[in-house]
């Protein structure tokens, strides 16, 4: 005898970008100043700190958000009704998973130049959201990933040891961290507040 389950999960109104973009932005603000102007100045204990910073608030805030994304699109199906939360769902645990790298990469003090092939992908991911949250009229999450794009633009030039690379990196971490950090406060006043600061 088989008996069948039925359960439906109701929709959420909440899905955890704020998350997301706080732990990218954090990241960018903690690695900018390092590119655009020297500080601090790089040695053993500075790259231990900046990976162990990388890891944890881009790495694990942006592929948590993205895991709960996934999750709540395709088998809770709570997230219906926004298919643009799929792109998002992509990028949050895309970009979460090569923060991992990227900040175990710096805590050990790995070779940065395999990271030129990682960003031509990236650049590609970009353009993907891009793409589409612009062309679904969400123009500031399409800036940002106009952001992204020049981030991973100029991070190529940084991994084969440009210098002015690594300083328009540096240029557009922090530019592009203080978006996610108006991002994050956006959608946190929209989703607890009833505000429409990303309209």
């Amino acid at each position: 005898m088989s008996v069948a389950l039925n359960v439906a999960f109701v929709a959420s109104a909440y899905p955890p970008l704020a998350l997301g973009f706080f732990g990218l932005g954090t990241g960018y603000l903690i690695y900018g100043p390092q590119e655009l102007a020297g500080w601090p100045k790089r040695d053993e204990r500075v790259d231990r700190a900046t990976g162990v910073w990388g890891i944890w608030m881009p790495g694990f805030c942006q592929f948590l958000t993205g895991v709960i994304l996934f999750v709540g699109l395709t088998w809770l199906q709570v997230f219906t009704g926004s298919p643009p939360l799929y792109m998002a769902a992509l990028a949050f645990s895309a970009y979460g998973i090569h923060w991992f790298a990227i900040g175990w990469n710096r805590y050990k003090g790995h070779d940065p130049r395999p990271n030129a092939g990682m960003c031509v992908a990236y650049m590609v991911i970009s353009a993907m959201g891009a793409t589409v949250f612009l062309k679904v009229g969400d123009w500031p999450v399409g800036l940002l990933f106009l952001g992204l794009f020049a981030i991973y633009f100029f991070d190529f030039f940084a991994s084969i040891g440009l210098k002015i690379g690594e300083r328009l990196l540096g240029l557009f971490h922090l530019a592009t961290g203080a978006w996610l950090m108006y991002l994050s406060y956006a959608v946190t006043v929209d989703f607890a507040l009833g505000y429409h600061w990303r309209v």
